[in-house]
């Protein structure tokens, strides 16, 4: 089966713009097409994800469970795992890798409630 060549009938409504006009047009139209999808990333998220976050920031996988956990329990799923570990990183003036270790065993989830509480 041959595919049928339809490119110069697609392309009509741009044949004439200059680069500078394509450049713009491709920015605009992926940010359209991107917008939900960042949209849901802010409000939408699991407890999978939020391990893989904590992952990638370099949490040992047996600490990350906890934390999640922790986050559930404190109604603090919304404001991210990964989020939790780095407010208590800046609170203390500790290494991010301190800071998932002491949440992970449960210290630090009140310092954390609360500066996420002041914030609002």
């Amino acid at each position: 089966m041959k595919r049928q060549d339809d490119y110069q009938e697609r392309r009509k409504h741009i044949a004439n713009l200059s680069d500078e006009e394509l450049y713009n047009k491709f920015w605009e139209t992926t940010e359209v097409v991107v917008a939900p999808l960042i949209e849901l990333g802010r409000k939408n998220t699991t407890p999978s994800i939020e391990r893989s976050v904590l992952l990638r920031m370099g949490v040992s996988s047996l600490d990350t469970q906890k934390i999640v956990e922790g986050c559930m329990d404190r109604n603090l799923m919304g404001k991210g795992a990964g989020h939790c570990v780095y407010k208590l990183s800046k609170l203390r003036n500790i290494p991010i890798r301190e800071a998932s270790i002491k949440l992970s065993e449960g210290d630090g989830w009140d310092e954390v409630s609360k500066s996420f509480k002041e914030v609002k």
